[in-house]
């Protein structure tokens, strides 16, 4: 079944049901089209650009045709997570240690800093047998297979052999940071620095209960997302696409607000 004929059946299917919420069902009949529209757009990207990534920290990575999960335009754009760019190219320029990216996915951000931090070694965990082998596939491909090691579930007692080191935790697993980035359970992490995303659209007042954790040990900045991208490599004939097509070409699949914390550990600025 082509992708085409897949889409158009789960939106029949959904649009045929019975709604309690007509409102509901079209928007996720719109959803669904979007995130189509969204894979089309990517494939004319990759068709004249292959899959390198155009601008941004990660510029210059070989990335996939597919992604494992969410959008795959913006990353290849390299306006994913524009907001929170500049404090990924300021992690890029310290001299971690040790990076350790929980919920990895593919490995867009464990390969792409790689790539750029030849002294440091990285550490890639997914629960998804899927993206554990394409990060590890991805890695292979951009030559830094030596410097990661993937792994699956990651625990808040696997933070301990990172202590005493400088250490950078990248952290984005869905909601599930509630329970790992603890310092009761996990204190280890006072001495290292955070770049988490809280998952509000799935756990109301998480952003709170993480700043009430980590303000007394850390220096927290919270970065919203507010929509706006802006980016100076285009793709191929980007300024003759429709303008929606534009508008979802920087689209990031998220269904709420998922803001994020970049977290520096008091004792590391003082070392």
């Amino acid at each position: 079944m082509t992708l085409h004929e897949n889409v158009r059946g789960q939106l029949l299917q959904s649009l045929q049901q019975p709604a309690d919420n007509e409102i509901d069902q079209l928007n996720d009949a719109f959803r669904l089209l979007a995130k189509w529209r969204s894979i089309l757009i990517s494939n004319t990207i990759i068709a004249s650009n292959n899959t390198l990534v155009l601008q941004g920290p990660m510029q210059g990575l070989e990335y996939v045709a597919n992604a494992s999960e969410g959008c795959l335009a913006a990353r290849l754009i390299g306006c994913y997570e524009q907001p929170l760019l500049p404090f990924i190219e300021e992690a890029i320029c310290t001299d971690y240690n040790n990076v350790v990216n929980i919920g990895c996915s593919d490995g867009y951000y464990a390969v792409g800093m790689a790539r750029r931090m030849p002294k440091s070694k990285m550490w890639a965990y997914d629960i998804n047998p899927a993206a554990q082998d394409a990060c590890s596939e991805l890695a292979q491909k951009n030559d830094v297979s030596e410097r990661i090691k993937i792994g699956a579930l990651f625990g808040p007692e696997d933070f301990a052999q990172f202590a005493n080191k400088k250490t950078l935790v990248m952290c984005d697993i869905e909601g599930a940071e509630q329970e790992l980035l603890d310092p009761q359970l996990a204190p280890d992490l006072v001495g290292m620095d955070i770049i988490v995303e809280s998952h509000e659209c799935i756990i109301k007042g998480l952003t709170q209960t993480l700043i009430d954790r980590f303000s007394v040990t850390h220096k927290i900045t919270l970065i919203q997302d507010k929509g706006q991208r802006q980016f100076e490599v285009l793709p191929k004939d980007y300024e003759n696409w429709a303008n929606l097509d534009q508008l979802v070409a920087t689209w990031e699949w998220r269904s709420g607000p998922t803001p994020w914390m970049v977290m520096k550990s008091r004792l590391l600025q003082a070392d």
